[in-house]
């Protein structure tokens, strides 16, 4: 189980997922990696993925439940979410598969691509974002799974 605690007064504002980012605006998003790999970016910062469904760069959620998924073959106590704030930039929405800049949104000047939740993107039907420069994001906590009632041990504030 994942749960996200109260951050407090100058914590980035999390957006409802069903909502549609507002360009230029910073939101709380949240991204599940591996413990190692999540000491690595906190170390050296994200780095763009190869590919994807919506093409090269850095894929978060600003659904918790989402991010905790991840990566998909590792066990959940080997994984960890890392909260970030990032600044969105412009923002394509991107709603189906087939989508005419599904993977080059970037090319046309956008710097962040959205998909909606239970837009048929997604076969968990939850919402996805993908930001194409690393430099967008900055982490500002981490936080473990918590197991028999107890707070993950790496809920971390930075």
């Amino acid at each position: 189980m994942w749960a996200e605690d109260d951050l407090g007064p100058g914590a980035p504002p999390c957006l409802h997922s069903y909502k549609a980012p507002v360009e230029g605006n910073v939101y709380r998003m949240y991204h599940g990696t591996s413990r190692e790999n999540a000491e690595k970016i906190k170390v050296s910062g994200f780095k763009q993925s190869s590919g994807g469904m919506l093409g090269r760069g850095v894929y978060l959620s600003r659904d918790l439940e989402k991010a905790s998924r991840y990566p998909l073959d590792l066990p959940e106590n080997k994984r960890v979410v890392l909260r970030v704030k990032v600044n969105v930039g412009r923002v394509k929405k991107i709603d189906k598969q087939g989508h005419p800049l599904q993977k080059t949104w970037h090319d046309h000047g956008y710097d962040t691509a959205w998909c909606p939740p239970k837009c048929g993107m997604v076969s968990s039907g939850l919402e996805e974002d993908c930001v194409w420069d690393p430099k967008r994001i900055t982490v500002i906590g981490e936080i473990c799974p918590k197991t028999q009632g107890a707070q993950g041990a790496c809920h971390n504030h930075y």
